[in-house]
């Protein structure tokens, strides 16, 4: 595989399996769906199977209906030495309008690793437009929010023990 595909979109239709109690999508089925996205994105960015190491900041901003075609769009908007922070955005629409609306977005980073579970080498992403580097700059302001964030939460977790 050669790799460098910055972005995919993987599509859906929600099924009445995918229904939570309240009669709408679940949200598990919604993180899955973006799960399977930003692994598709960042195999085809790296050429490399990757894991999840983060999803976060995810928001739920609309419900989805079952029998609606889902849309979940994946971009890559920075990238470190064998990590990749992915752009997600979902959208649904009934297929019979396809008037889509934002229901969720989040970001989520992908690692690609080796044969044997290491992290490894990936291509640089290089934002070329305005947009790409607001993107990437919001990225980086992200990552130094969930370092102090995690700092915070080692207190936590020293009482848990």
């Amino acid at each position: 595989m050669k790799g460098g595909q910055r972005d995919v979109t993987l599509r859906f239709l929600a099924e009445p399996s995918d229904v939570n109690f309240g009669g709408k999508v679940h949200g598990g089925a919604v993180m899955k769906w973006i799960d399977l996205a930003a692994y598709a994105c960042s195999a085809g960015w790296s050429a490399k199977y990757c894991i999840t190491a983060y999803a976060g900041g995810i928001r739920f901003v609309a419900p989805i209906q079952v029998g609606n075609l889902v849309e979940v769009s994946a971009k890559v908007i920075y990238t470190g030495r064998s990590s990749m922070h992915i752009a997600i955005d979902v959208q649904a629409s009934d297929p019979k309008l396809l008037e889509r609306r934002l229901t969720t977005h989040c970001i989520v980073i992908m690692v690609a690793v080796d044969e044997d579970g290491k992290s490894t080498p990936i291509p640089k992403w290089i934002p070329q437009t305005p947009e790409d580097i607001e993107l990437r700059d919001s990225a980086i302001k992200l990552m130094n929010m969930r370092k102090e964030i995690g700092e915070e939460m080692e207190a936590h977790v020293k009482y848990l023990k």
